[in-house]
C-alpha cells in the first residue's frame, strides 16, 4: 500500500488537492478558483454543484500525479465551516445555492432570538453565540423561504460541505465530523450529539441532518477514481490547521489568516467557557473523544486584500502590499476597519460595517494599504486581551494562511501582541492537519503526536517595537473600531 495521502482542502475562494508523504512533504497541488455570488447586501452564496465538480477535477489531476488511485492510502478532507447545502438524496443533486458562513442574511432572526432571552442556553449547550455566522439560522432561513426543501420531504439531505464532498465521493453516504457539527449550533459540544430542543429552536429538519463522527477513521471510499481510496480523515478548516501546527498542548496556539482570521487556543478534555465573547468548539474527536478550543473569529481578513485588489483597484496583486507598506514609515494615522461582513469576536457586531478613517490629503496608496495590513494584528490583539481575561493569556502565536507570506505582516503581529510569532516553513498547515488526520485513520500513525512530525521547520519573528508605538497605534485602532460600531 503507498503511503501517499490525498487532501482535499475546500475553502471559501478556491478548491485544491494536495499529494502528501509520510514526512509531510507536498509532492503536488491543483486548485480552481470558485465561484462567490452577493445576490443582495449582506448575502454570500456558492453553486455546490461547481464547488463538486472543481474539487474532483482537482482531485483527478492530483491522483494521476500520484501515478494512480492505487498509490493514494487515504484521503483526509477540510473545508470551510458553517457554509450549508440543501441536496436530494435521491438525485443527489443541490436543492438550492449553498449559504456561506460569511452571509448575514439571519442577523434579524438572530437578534430576536436574543432579545428572547435565548443566547445563554444556545452558548452553554454548544459553546456559540447567536449569530448569523453559525449554520443552524442559516437552515432555517432556509427552510421557511425554499418551498423545494419542504417539498423534498424525506429525499433532503443538509449538511456542510465535507458532508456534501463525502456524499459525492462515496455515492451516498451521510456523515459529518464532529469539528463541523459543532459549528452548526445544533450539536452539543458536551455530548457530541444533535439536540433536540436546538433543532426546534432553530427550525432544523432533523431527518436531514447527517450522522456525527470522528475526525479520524475509515469512514468510507470512493471508487470515483479507477481503484477505490479509503475517506479517512475530516475536519473544519481552522481545527484541521490547529492540527497541522501541533497545537496538541493546553494553550498552543494558532492564527490563521485566510478569506477571514481564526485564532484557536488548545484547551484540553473540558469545554472552556467564556465570559467575552469567545467561542468554545471542538479541536478533534478521536476514538468518541472530544478535544476542545478557545476561538476567535474574524471574518475579514485575506478578503480584505482581495477587495482592494478586485473591488477598489488599490493594488493589481497581493504581492504589492508587503513593498507598499515598508515604503512609508507608518500608517499616517489612516486606520482600516475591516467590517465589510460584519465585526467578529469579541464584538460580534453583525450590521458594522467597514471604515477608512484618518484620511488627509497627505495619505497616499501606501498608508491605506499598510493600514489594512495593520488591521490584521491590530484585530488579533483585541482577541489576546479578550482570551487573557478568561484566563487563556498567549505565550507565542503559532501562524499560517495565504497572508503570512507576507514577512512584514508577520513582524508587525510580533511587535503588536508582544510576544514571539512562529511561521512554518510549510505554511498549508490546514492541508497538512487534514493528511494528519488521515493518516492515523489509516493506521500510518499511531496518533497526532507521532503524526506532528509532519509540521517541519519553523522561522520565529521576536517583538521589536517600542512601546510607546504600539500604544499610540492601539489607541487609534481602539477609537476607529468604536467610531464603526456607535455608527
Amino acid at each position: 500500500m503507498s503511503n501517499f495521502i490525498l487532501v482535499i482542502d475546500e475553502g471559501t475562494t478556491s478548491t485544491r488537492a494536495m499529494l502528501f508523504s509520510r514526512d509531510g512533504e507536498c509532492h503536488a497541488t491543483q486548485s480552481l478558483e470558485l465561484s462567490q455570488h452577493y445576490p443582495a447586501p449582506g448575502r454570500v452564496e456558492h453553486d455546490a454543484a461547481e464547488i463538486w465538480q472543481r474539487t474532483l477535477t482537482v482531485t483527478q489531476t492530483v491522483i494521476e500525479a500520484a501515478g494512480g488511485a492505487r498509490n493514494i492510502a487515504a484521503i483526509g478532507i477540510t473545508n470551510q465551516r458553517e457554509t450549508i447545502v440543501f441536496w436530494d438524496k435521491r438525485t443527489g443533486e443541490p436543492l438550492g445555492p449553498a449559504i456561506v458562513w460569511q452571509d448575514r442574511r439571519t442577523a434579524d432572526s438572530c437578534r430576536s432570538l436574543k432579545e428572547a432571552g435565548h443566547e445563554a442556553a444556545v452558548q452553554a449547550k454548544t459553546g456559540l453565540l447567536l449569530d448569523p455566522y453559525f449554520s443552524g439560522s442559516k437552515i432555517g432561513w432556509a427552510m421557511e423561504q425554499w418551498p423545494q426543501l419542504a417539498e423534498a420531504g424525506e429525499r433532503l439531505a443538509v449538511g456542510t460541505i465535507e458532508s456534501w464532498l463525502v456524499w459525492k465521493l462515496t455515492g451516498g453516504l451521510h456523515i459529518t465530523d464532529a469539528t463541523n457539527a459543532s459549528r452548526t449550533a445544533l450539536m452539543a459540544i458536551g455530548s457530541g450529539h444533535w439536540d433536540d430542543g436546538l433543532i426546534d429552536l432553530f427550525g432544523a429538519p432533523r431527518h436531514a441532518l447527517p450522522e456525527i463522527v470522528d475526525c479520524a477513521g475509515r469512514f468510507g471510499e470512493t471508487s470515483l477514481f479507477g481503484a477505490p481510496i479509503p475517506i479517512c480523515g475530516l475536519a473544519g478548516d481552522q481545527q484541521a490547521a490547529t492540527i497541522g501546527q501541533a497545537c496538541l498542548a493546553v494553550g498552543d496556539t494558532k492564527a490563521t489568516f485566510g478569506t477571514g482570521a481564526f485564532i484557536l487556543t488548545q484547551a484540553g478534555p473540558t469545554p472552556p467557557v467564556s465570559n467575552n465573547r469567545l467561542l468554545s468548539t471542538i479541536a478533534w474527536q478521536l476514538d468518541g473523544r472530544r478535544a476542545y478550543a478557545l476561538e476567535g473569529s474574524v471574518f475579514v481578513a485575506g478578503s480584505l486584500i482581495k477587495w482592494l485588489r478586485d473591488s477598489i483597484g488599490l493594488i493589481g496583486t497581493a504581492a504589492e502590499t508587503e513593498a507598499l507598506a515598508r515604503s512609508v514609515a507608518d500608517n499616517g494615522g489612516v486606520y482600516v476597519v475591516p467590517a465589510l461582513s460584519g465585526l467578529g469576536a469579541p464584538w460580534w457586531q453583525p450590521e458594522a460595517r467597514g471604515s477608512i478613517s484618518g484620511l488627509s490629503f497627505s495619505a497616499t496608496r501606501a498608508h491605506i494599504v499598510r493600514a489594512a495590513l495593520e488591521a490584521m494584528a491590530h484585530q488579533a490583539e483585541d482577541l489576546k486581551t479578550a482570551f487573557a481575561a478568561d484566563g487563556i493569556d498567549w505565550q507565542s502565536l503559532r501562524i499560517d494562511g495565504g497572508m503570512v507570506a507576507n514577512d512584514w505582516m508577520a513582524q508587525d503581529m510580533a511587535d503588536m501582541l508582544g510576544i514571539p510569532v512562529e511561521r512554518p516553513a510549510f505554511a498549508e498547515t490546514t492541508a497538512l492537519g487534514a493528511a494528519m488526520l488521515a493518516g492515523v485513520g489509516a493506521g500510518l500513525f499511531a496518533g497526532l503526536e507521532e503524526a506532528s512530525v509532519m509540521r517541519g521547520t519553523v522561522e520565529v519573528f521576536a517583538p521589536n517595537m517600542a512601546s510607546g508605538v504600539r500604544d499610540a497605534r492601539l489607541a487609534g485602532w481602539s477609537a476607529a473600531v468604536e467610531r464603526v460600531i456607535d455608527a
